[in-house]
């Protein structure tokens, strides 16, 4: 091979390389960069280690039962995935019907607008995002209704992420993150005009303490959406495959466990709430939410090639290649509950805490 020859072919792979990794690595949204994927807040050399220890939670079943140990689970989770959920799927961490005629993302963006409607809420109105993560859904909640959103997350990794986020889509005005336990939320009792929670409840151990808190911080007569992860009443406790499924999405999603569709209400009205309606959002006609899944299947094998060869290379840390294989089957498990129809993510219940004198829990 001549000097030539040989000075293309390596300009050619090199462009190609740089095309795979920088220009179709990243997700539709360009929000994080292959080259840039870190373990969150955890130090490089620690990210293997934090693994390991994630999934050492899965044998001592008991401890991710307790509001105590959920903190410590959650976080470390969401150190792990926070910015490969980023660079291979976009900056808002939840699933959303697919809508035909319309992108990923203006399906997305349909999804969170339609929770901030049902809580009917005005410009200036000052709501809360319960479990906002890097804050996709609050920016396009602020930027459609004009309210004040206050997102709270348990990752500070997240937190950040959310600020310059915010800051770079020119919302900072109107979206502030708060780093904090949504069991335990900082704030005064009384003081949000609306709440929302996009597929972010899942994690508490018991429903019933983050409906509790929700309840509190809400103003007499304000309304609060949830959409929430939940068995259907196709899954059956018997059957060895509908537990394999729902035991995949537990483990590889950080859920202390998923609750029975039956139990939403139930709790919601159990800490004070009436329930305005409720209703599973995946159900026909809606579109398949777990269609994206199936469509990523060729771009979970770009991104695997793409994160095994950084880990090689030392761009990014040990323990990365295992998390993304850990997400793949993952999602493997939620395509088989939404196509099986046991399991849905967006199980709605719109509440309203009661406009009278006596608002205390009964």
């Amino acid at each position: 091979m001549d000097t030539l020859s040989f000075f293309c072919t390596g300009a050619l792979i090199a462009g190609g390389l740089y095309w795979f990794v920088c220009i179709l690595g990243p997700a539709e949204q360009k929000g994080k960069r292959a080259t840039d994927l870190s373990g969150g807040s955890i130090a490089a050399e620690k990210v293997h280690d934090n693994y390991k220890q994630y999934w050492s939670f899965f044998r001592r079943p008991k401890e991710i039962e307790t509001a105590e140990k959920v903190p410590d689970f959650v976080d470390t989770f969401y150190n792990l995935v926070t910015d490969i959920y980023e660079w291979g799927w976009g900056q808002s961490f939840h699933f959303s019907p697919s809508i035909p005629g319309k992108s990923h993302r203006d399906a997305t963006r349909l999804h969170e607008e339609m929770a901030v409607d049902l809580i009917d809420v005005k410009a200036g109105d000052r709501i809360l995002d319960v479990g906002c993560g890097v804050g996709g859904p609050m920016r396009a909640i602020a930027a459609h209704s004009r309210a004040n959103v206050v997102g709270i997350t348990i990752n500070e990794y997240q937190v950040n992420r959310a600020r310059l986020h915010n800051k770079k889509a020119g919302l900072d005005a109107l979206c502030e993150v708060v780093c904090g336990n949504f069991l335990q939320m900082p704030f005064p009792d009384n003081s949000f005009d609306g709440a929302y929670s996009i597929e972010a409840t899942c994690h508490a151990p018991k429903l019933e303490e983050v409906y509790g808190e929700i309840f509190r911080v809400l103003k007499p007569g304000a309304l609060y959406v949830s959409y929430e992860w939940v068995t259907t009443d196709k899954y059956k406790g018997d059957d060895p495959e509908h537990v394999e499924v729902i035991q995949g999405i537990e483990r590889g999603d950080a859920l202390p466990g998923l609750r029975s569709y039956a139990d939403i209400a139930e709790t919601a009205r159990k800490v004070g709430f009436e329930v305005v309606k409720e209703r599973d959002l995946a159900k026909p006609p809606a579109q398949p939410w777990w269609s994206r899944l199936k469509m990523g299947r060729i771009a979970y094998w770009r991104n695997h090639i793409v994160v095994t060869v950084l880990a090689a290379l030392g761009i990014a840390p040990k323990g990365t290649v295992d998390v993304h294989d850990m997400l793949f089957k993952t999602a493997d498990y939620l395509t088989r509950g939404g196509d099986s129809g046991i399991f849905s993510p967006m199980h709605m219940i719109l509440c309203r805490k009661p406009n009278n004198k006596d608002t205390t829990k009964p």
